[in-house]
């Protein structure tokens, strides 16, 4: 089924053969709309080597239908257009489709039928390709990294567990989501997911893991930031005993705590500077007495009745306790800089809970933000600090534009487009060839692909 307008669906056909054929009608018919910014993502997807990632995930050949419906889906996370296709109005007949090698939009439900049977072992193996990929292209530096819990509100009719985000709202349905990111380059490395009852012990070692195969570091070489819902034994053991990583995590900081830590002999702390301290000490945890691991004690306050104490759990004692305290853990919030740009694009919520479905369209749009980012960077300032609604919407959904075929190459004309796009886009084959890359497309019949000015 696809959907033809805001209200109508229609059925159809699939084929290769059929799906080539509307296309170039298109394309000899000549197409005008307000999405030829999409079109802008083109390049970003050979050089991510993209459509051939779908191909390989999907098991399909890119001559069929299926590749290109999942680029579609990438494409409306680069719109923040996810799960809102219907209230949204209409994408077809505007220049949406042709960027995804499609005569057609596909339904909600066409795509839902696609990703269903997808098991979530080889979404996974989507993910890790896909980071490979970003790693070789220089988007992670992969020696610190930060873990977080991130709560997708659902809409999912089924009976589930409640989670409630703040003490003054009410508990709603969610889905559990696991994310890692590259603290130095602000950028998600994987990300893993379950219902709203699976816990953080549960997930983030199938999290590292994936993030292990991404960044295949050396022992002791990245340090992985954690909050406090990661403080409990399973996690640490795992950590220590079955990964590369170094684990770094707050403890409570409550009275008992405090009080606690006030006992401590005074000649345990170091003194660094006037009303700042720090100790270390081993630490085990009751449940794993044969775990050992370190104490990291911060203390603020110049005299023993202004003292205040802050503690931290770590799995290493071979690195600095100020570069820890001070110059790393600070750097995790970074993590929120990321939902603030990029949660527009399928990260702020969740409709259906099969698993499958979630899995693929997140990926999916965890591609969308490799592209999104390439194209951020590559036009720098001021678009490398929009958020990815604002990006779309004056960018990538704000020129209006007409799309043409001339000989072997696909023409977007754009006749309000800012000026810090021409040099990056104007003779386009060209510059994809000077940096070693084929300029055709390979989800468009090997058309290139060139922009032109007005």
């Amino acid at each position: 089924m696809t959907q033809r307008t805001r209200r109508r669906t229609r059925r159809e056909p699939a084929t290769a053969a059929d799906v080539e054929r509307g296309v170039r009608q298109l394309l000899a018919d000549k197409v005008s709309g307000t999405m030829a910014g999409v079109w802008l993502l083109a390049p970003e997807h050979l050089r991510l080597g993209t459509f051939d990632l779908l191909c390989a995930w999907l098991d399909r050949p890119g001559a069929q239908v299926q590749p290109r419906l999942a680029l579609q889906v990438m494409h409306e996370a680069a719109l923040c257009l996810t799960g809102v296709r219907r209230a949204q109005g209409a994408l077809s007949q505007k220049g949406f489709e042709l960027a995804n090698g499609l005569p057609f939009v596909a339904t909600d439900q066409a795509l839902h039928d696609l990703f269903a049977p997808i098991p979530i072992q080889r979404t996974q193996g989507f993910q890790v390709a896909l980071g490979l990929m970003r790693r070789a292209g220089g988007h992670f530096q992969g020696d610190l990294l930060a873990i977080d819990p991130h709560h997708l509100r659902s809409f999912t009719k089924r009976q589930t567990r409640r989670h409630r985000h703040k003490e003054t709202e009410e508990a709603v349905k969610t889905v559990q989501t696991f994310f890692c990111f590259d603290v130095q380059t602000q950028q998600p490395v994987a990300f893993t997911l379950g219902s709203s009852s699976r816990t953080v012990s549960q997930g983030a070692p199938e999290l590292l893991a994936l993030a292990r195969d991404i960044l295949q570091p050396r022992p002791g070489q990245t340090l992985v930031l954690a909050d406090n819902e990661h403080l409990t034994a399973d996690l640490f053991a795992h950590v220590a005993e079955q990964t590369p990583f170094d684990l770094l995590a707050p403890m409570p900081r409550g009275l008992p705590q405090q009080e606690r830590l006030a006992r401590l002999p005074h000649a345990l702390f170091a003194p660094r500077w006037a009303g700042f301290a720090t100790a270390r000490q081993p630490y085990r945890f009751a449940q794993r007495p044969d775990l050992d691991l370190l104490q990291i004690i911060q203390r603020g306050g110049e005299t023993p009745d202004a003292y205040h104490y802050t503690p931290f759990l770590a799995t290493t004692d071979q690195r600095d306790d100020l570069d820890l305290l001070l110059r790393d853990f600070p750097r995790r919030w970074r993590l929120e800089e990321f939902f603030n740009d990029y949660q527009a694009m399928g990260w702020n919520r969740a409709g259906t809970l099969n698993l499958n479905i979630r899995y693929a369209h997140l990926s999916l749009a965890l591609a969308a933000q490799a592209s999104v980012h390439q194209l951020r960077q590559r036009l720098g300032p001021p678009y490398d600090r929009w958020e990815a609604d604002h990006l779309a919407k004056h960018l990538l959904m704000g020129l209006d534009g007409d799309i043409r075929v001339h000989d072997d190459t696909i023409v977007v004309t754009f006749y309000n487009a800012p000026a810090a796009l021409r040099p990056h886009y104007e003779h386009l084959p060209a510059k994809l060839r000077a940096e070693g890359l084929n300029p055709r497309l390979p989800w468009l019949y090997d058309f290139q692909l060139d922009f032109r000015f007005r």
